[in-house]
């Protein structure tokens, strides 16, 4: 984990190395100013020579401004380093998973990933910059006072060395009970962002249904989850407090207490007692920093951990050692395919599929809910790899072309539509990033996409509000439609893309799709027998396997299932559906 995250260091190395011996410096400054202080009382004061306290307090002057300049230094390249670190591991999460298949995407949730980009990196960019201050600030200041206090006198730097021992003990004792609430804290935040995010994406539906009371109570036992793990860290935490607090003035009572029979003694000056006194302070609470620097570390460990899997998750959909990288054209065959989610299934989604369907074909593919209608097509731009058998298009195996020639020439519209904040234009140009203005409004006419487009305020310079709030169910498949066929694909897939538009739209897309791009092999999943009835060949799905495939007249003749439906949708029947057995 460690190594994982320090490679995202690279070009803040420099500050990462300045900013630690800057606080070195400013730690020597300070130690310094005791033993002055003590030169002055000693010799200035009690020596009534004016000259020695100008000499020194000169002196004084000229460390304080070091000391000062070294802070500032320290605080300069620990920001620096520390926010290009953080820069730098949201950049290498957010690009690793760009690169994640849809099954490496399915082990992280969303909230879950928004969590380690934002939370989890703050958490890690705090403790980075405490530890390249304070982590090396507080060891170097208590060891270099703690020399100094032996220096002047061994018999009361060892009544500090005690209570140093003293409270490291509580200090591990305390910190191993908080450590356990403080790794649980981020499975909580997770959940928290969950919610916020569902409800936010999704608040139409929930003012639609008057949830509001719903998903505030589901909010507040989120939060509620936070401050209990919180609370619950924090109480082992602040045990610490009043050991310290003890322990710090039983210290000073004690170096006062030895050190006045001492300097009747003869055997310490007022000026040495004075120092003493000072880096007993010093000790004690540079102690104390490093416990609440202990705490950070623990809390940015939990988080580092959850960083450390993004960017070392391997996208399980990778290049071969030579791809091809050319796709000759939209012939499509399935041999002996099977397909599960995940490998330990009892059961494949997908079961014995065997096709072959020719470039240029129209395929209509229609199933009850669950069929595997979607699992079949995404095999073929290689969004999920096949658990046995192989995947073909234009006769080579998915699995050896380049993942980016590929999906070049497999366009998808997915059941999800989705659209981003930005212009009709720019939604458009997904599709192809140099799509003219003249060949955008061509792809809106075979979508027919340029029946609403043309009404807006500001055509195609209309703003798409984030998601598409600002336009319908259908205008959205539209426009994803449109932005598909700017791909100039050799493969279209419509997932169920048609099933918010009226029957005649719909006829109107099918018909500019023969007359426009008829080399296309075009598959259209659908619910409507006639989103598919025109189709030159149409599958059947059922449970996983291929029910039925031929054209329409063929299924009506041979398939019960087809010959249901397509009695119930047109009045000849009764209430048949795809979710009812055939």
């Amino acid at each position: 984990m460690v190594k994982t995250l320090l490679k995202e260091l690279k070009e803040y190395t420099l500050p990462s190395i300045l900013t630690p011996l800057c606080m070195i410096g400013e730690v020597l400054c300070e130690m310094v100013i005791p033993i002055l202080m003590a030169r002055i009382v000693d010799y200035g004061i009690y020596g009534q020579d004016m000259g020695v306290i100008f000499r020194t307090g000169g002196m004084m002057v000229v460390i304080a401004i070091f000391g000062l300049l070294a802070g500032i230094g320290g605080a300069y390249y620990g920001a620096n380093a520390s926010a290009g670190f953080a820069k730098n591991l949201r950049k290498k999460m957010f690009d690793n998973i760009q690169t994640f298949s849809f099954s490496n995407i399915d082990k992280f949730s969303t909230s879950g990933l928004v969590t380690r980009l934002t939370t989890d990196v703050s958490n890690l960019q705090n403790a980075y910059m405490m530890t390249l201050r304070m982590a090396m600030r507080a060891p170097a200041s208590l060891i270099i006072a703690m020399v100094a206090a032996f220096t002047i006198s061994a018999k009361i730097a060892s009544i500090y060395l005690v209570a140093v021992i003293f409270l490291v003990i509580v200090m591990l004792f305390v910190m191993t009970r908080a450590t356990r609430y403080f790794k649980q804290v981020f499975q909580k935040y997770d959940q928290l962002n969950e919610s916020v995010q569902e409800n936010v994406s999704a608040i139409r539906v929930v003012k639609a249904y008057v949830r509001e009371d719903f998903e505030n109570k589901k909010f507040k036992k989120a939060a509620e989850n936070i401050y209990n793990m919180f609370v619950k860290a924090e109480m082992n935490v602040v045990f610490m407090s009043p050991f310290m607090t003890a322990t710090v003035y039983t210290c000073i009572l004690l170096v006062s207490w030895v050190g006045a029979h001492m300097i009747v003694g003869g055997e310490l000056t007022t000026g040495q007692l004075m120092s003493l006194l000072t880096y007993c302070m010093t000790i004690l609470m540079n102690l104390m920093m490093l416990a609440m620097i202990f705490v950070m570390l623990t809390m940015a460990s939990a988080s580092g951990k959850r960083i450390a899997e993004v960017i070392e998750e391997k996208s399980s959909i990778t290049n071969g050692s030579n791809p091809v990288m050319e796709v000759k054209d939209g012939s499509i065959s399935f041999d002996h395919v099977e397909f599960a989610y995940n490998e330990d299934s009892e059961e494949p989604v997908l079961k014995d599929i065997n096709l072959e369907i020719k470039s240029g074909e129209t395929i209509g593919i229609i199933g009850g809910t669950g069929s595997a209608k979607s699992s079949l097509v995404n095999l073929i731009s290689r969004l999920y790899d096949v658990s046995n058998g192989s995947v073909k298009v234009g006769g080579v195996d998915v699995r050896e072309y380049d993942l980016e020639t590929l999906r070049d020439q497999v366009s998808v519209v997915l059941q999800k539509n989705v659209l981003f904040s930005g212009t009709v234009l720019d939604n458009l140009r997904w599709g192809d990033k140099n799509a003219t203005e003249e060949e955008c409004k061509r792809a809106c006419q075979m979508a027919c996409a340029d029946e609403f487009i043309d009404k807006m305020p500001d055509g195609y310079n209309t703003v798409i509000e984030q998601g598409g709030a600002n336009v319908s169910g259908g205008q959205r498949q539209r426009l994803c439609i449109a932005r598909a066929l700017l791909k100039k694909p050799k493969i279209l897939i419509l997932d169920d893309s048609t099933s918010a538009v009226d029957t005649s739209t719909d006829a109107k897309i099918r018909k500019a799709f023969a007359e426009e791009i008829p080399g296309t092999t075009k598959l259209i999943i659908a619910q409507r027998i006639g989103s598919v009835q025109g189709c030159d060949r149409i599958i059947v799905m059922d449970d996983g396997k291929i029910n039925g495939f031929g054209t329409h007249e063929e299924l009506l003749a041979s398939n019960d299932i087809y010959r249901e439906v397509y009695e119930s949708q047109t009045g000849a029947s009764g209430d048949a559906d795809f979710d009812q057995a055939g």
